[in-house]
């Protein structure tokens, strides 16, 4: 059973984006509330790709992690960068 704040999915995401940035596919990313986490499909995710023409390669990047969902953050409520992603599609408890 994972730790609270430390789940391996979630680990592995962050350094598959940190991995991203460092090629110059993403601007900036990141993820509220992850100290409170205890699995990868409770995780949300943002992020702001260095332009709009990466954003087929960065989906297809992240679809490597299972269930990746994504769309355009309108709310703006819990980050102000651009894009939500998710790894939870289809997840019912």
């Amino acid at each position: 059973m994972s730790q609270i704040g430390n789940v391996p999915e979630i680990i592995a995401v962050k350094q598959h984006l940190d991995s991203l940035k460092e090629n110059g596919l993403i601007r900036e990313w990141e993820i509220p509330y992850e100290n409170i986490l205890t699995r990868l499909t409770a995780a949300i995710f943002f992020l702001t790709p260095t332009s709009e023409s990466k954003l087929q390669e960065i989906w297809n990047e992240l679809s490597r992690h299972k269930m990746l969902q994504f769309r355009l953050n309108e709310e703006k409520k819990l980050s102000e960068l651009e894009w939500r992603v998710e790894f939870n599609m289809g997840f019912v408890l």
